[in-house]
């Protein structure tokens, strides 16, 4: 029964945690496109093709909302959501054209885009937060990060690159605590000192659904982790060519969220149902919940500027963390990571 639960909950973090997919590629073929129009449909809307992270989930619920509440369609658009999986490369996808926008798990992913050359950008963030989190047993003695130093970190390999280099550089941890991550919960439960990954939304769940217990958790956004997450990626000639659909997208996927969130969900659970058959609602709705009571989507940022909303000053405190580890050329132009131009009240 875990295993199952590791197949539904534990799903895509091998290939998002570090989000340092091969992009080379991707680079030379959106340097090489300098016009990128969309198309119009028949009845005079822009067509826009946006890849999601993952299979559908409670995490991309706002854009599944948006989709179907009609809240892209009233601004214009056409928008079809092209749903993510193991075998699919967001930044290949925008490469090729297959795509017109994508999503960004994690700061690194337009970080990466950069340093490989690629012409590309974040223009929203919609979690203020990046739901990593570190899980432990229950321990009365455990209670901040800080009190982990010394135990055995189960880590997948992308990880390492990812957000342990910022909790090395907060905490002190040392690599000879980390031990390999394979995606299944057993050597976490038969060791009371193991501390694991894993996404606020999923494995905290699947511990207390299949192994009978509370784990402690740790988000490590509350712990000073600047990391945005559930960005929107646009190549730097589409967002030329078509701000005001860019534009109109954004502000639709920010009313989509808000309508998840805080009003009825059903309609974007039920396309997310649709797409991915394995997903219950039991799922949906803890996940909704846990985006909710830790203001994931609505907090920080959001909560001066709106929803999506990214800083510099955000993006310079990643930036400056990961290059002092040595992940980036402290040379590295950061600011070419994103862009506030396509924002509600931009523009």
């Amino acid at each position: 029964m875990i295993q199952l639960g590791n197949r539904l909950l534990t799903r895509r973090r091998a290939l998002l945690a570090g989000g340092a997919a091969v992009v080379g590629g991707a680079a030379l073929g959106l340097r090489a496109c300098d016009r990128s129009e969309a198309p119009v449909d028949e009845q005079g809307r822009v067509r826009l093709r946006f890849a999601t992270d993952w299979r559908a989930q409670a995490e991309q619920g706002g854009f599944y909302q948006a989709l179907a509440t009609g809240a892209y369609e009233k601004r214009g658009l056409n928008v079809q959501i092209v749903q993510g999986g193991p075998g699919v490369n967001v930044p290949q996808l925008l490469a090729s054209g297959a795509v017109e926008l994508g999503m960004g798990s994690n700061s690194f992913i337009p970080m990466n885009l950069v340093a490989a050359g690629a012409p590309v950008k974040a223009v929203a963030a919609f979690f203020q937060k990046d739901p990593q989190v570190l899980i432990a047993h229950p321990d009365p003695a455990l209670e901040t990060i800080a009190d982990l130093k010394g135990r055995p970190f189960l880590l997948a390999d992308a990880s390492i690159n990812a957000f342990w280099v910022w909790l090395k550089a907060k905490y002190g941890f040392t690599d000879d605590q980390v031990r390999k991550y394979t995606f299944n919960l057993a050597p976490f439960l038969a060791d009371e000192r193991a501390v694991q990954q894993g996404y606020l939304t999923s494995e905290p769940y699947t511990i207390e659904q299949e192994a009978g217990f509370e784990p402690k958790v740790f988000l490590l956004a509350d712990e000073g982790y600047p990391s945005y997450a559930a960005m929107v990626l646009a190549p730097n000639a589409f967002a030329r060519d078509n701000a005001t659909a860019l534009r109109s997208f954004i502000a639709a996927s920010a009313e989509g969220w808000r309508d998840y969130l805080r009003g009825d969900a059903a309609p974007g659970d039920a396309l997310i149902r649709k797409d991915n058959p394995e997903m219950t609602q039991a799922i949906l709705d803890q996940a909704r919940q846990k985006l909710r009571d830790n203001a994931i989507v609505d907090g920080g940022d959001a909560a001066l500027y709106g929803l999506g909303a990214m800083t510099a000053d955000r993006w310079q405190a990643f930036f400056e963390v990961v290059s002092q580890a040595g992940v980036f050329d402290p040379g590295l132009n950061w600011r070419e990571a994103f862009t506030d131009n396509y924002l509600p009240g931009r523009g």
